[in-house]
Order: structure tokens, then sequence, then C-alpha cells
């Protein structure tokens, strides 16, 4: 497999076809190593549109789903960075790779460690990775972007309290498919809008809320 060819196929086929356009986006997506993200026996699939699989039942979100992630959240060079469920490292390297300091959060310690040894093998020993839940952690100051590679199966407002004034939070909500990928924006002291991009399906935050449940 020649990587080089592949990871430009992967940005053309994949992630331009699903109207990712951001040119800064594109050229992050070509520049990090997404082989080195994934574990070794699937290495020869790093750049194909299917499912990686992780540790504990958990997979690497698609190459086109990372892309309208990181042309939702707009993120500028110095613009601060969380992003909770680490995963493989792939997506905290991707928003390194566009903005300031990142840090990426995850409630597995085999996936935290995995994320942290991709992450400086890669070339990014600046991401910071947390061992940490999500849902009982708050950050020692706000934030430009948060981005939930965990879905929400209810609307947790914690997280887009994390938000620095014009900060913007990339989330999915629902408890089952499709889900709505949401982007929220904090306009002002308690003040926010809310658009939906799109529908997906991510698996969902450890610890989350959950729907009530009516018994008769």
């Amino acid at each position: 497999m020649n990587i080089e060819t592949a990871r430009q196929q992967m940005v053309d086929q994949q992630v331009r076809a699903w109207d990712v356009l951001d040119p800064r986006v594109l050229d992050a997506l070509g520049r990090v190593p997404r082989e080195l993200f994934v574990p070794v026996p699937y290495r020869a699939t790093a750049y194909a549109d299917a499912p990686i699989p992780l540790a504990d039942g958990q997979s690497i979100l698609a190459p086109k789903l990372d892309g309208r992630i990181l042309q939702a959240c707009d993120v500028a060079a110095t613009d601060s960075v969380i992003e909770v469920g680490a995963g493989s490292g792939f997506l905290a390297a991707c928003l390194a790779t566009l903005g300031g300091p990142v840090e990426t959060l995850e409630i597995r310690p085999e996936l935290a460690d995995f994320a942290q040894h991709n992450l400086r093998a890669a070339g990014f020993p600046g991401v910071t990775v947390r061992n940490v839940d999500a849902t009982q952690w708050t950050p020692a100051a706000p934030v430009d972007v948060v981005v939930l590679s965990a879905s929400l199966p209810v609307y947790d407002a914690r997280f887009e309290g994390w938000l620095k004034p014009g900060g913007r939070l990339f989330v999915a909500v629902g408890s089952r498919a499709p889900m709505s990928a949401r982007l929220v924006t904090r306009v002002g002291a308690a003040e926010f809008t809310r658009v939906d991009l799109f529908e997906t399906m991510i698996n969902p935050l450890v610890n989350a809320a959950r729907p009530s449940s009516f018994v008769f």
C-alpha cells in the first residue's frame, strides 16, 4: 500500500464527497498519519471508509465524520480545544494541527494509554491526554472549542459551560440512529445558539444521562 496515495484518496473520495471543502481541514487530514492511530492489525485499512475497531467495543470515527466535525468547529490557529473521547488520538492530532493547545479526555485507561502512545509516535507530544470521566470533570478555564467524540443520549449543558464567549461545541445528540450532529455557539455570558448540522451515529458517552423511562 502506498500510504501517501491512500491518504490523498481518503481526502478526495471520502472527505470532500461529504461536503468538507475547508482547505485547512483537508490539509490537516492529509498531513496527519492516520495509519499510526489504528491498531497494528488494521494498518492496511487505515484509510478505508469502514469502521476500525478499538479496545472495549469502541471504534475510530470515519474520516468523513472527522472532516465534518473539524469544518463545523472552524478551529483557528490560536484556539484552545478540549476533546471528550480520545479513542485512538487521531481527531486530537487533527485538532492540534489546526489549533492551539489540545486536551483530550478518555475514561478507559487502555484507550487513554493507546491515544497517548499514538500521539507521541506521530509527533504530537503537546496534546494532553487525561484519563478522566468527562461527566465528573471541569476544565481549569474556559476554552474556544469543545468536541464530543461520543454522543449524548440526552443533551447535557455542562459541556457548553466549558466555552469562552464565541466558543463552539460539537456534539451528537440522541439515543438511537439517526442522531443529530449539533453545533452550539456561546454568544454571551448565558446565551447560546444551537444549529443541527446533519444526521449521524456515534457511540454514547460513558456515564452520560439517559432518557427517562416510563412504566405504566
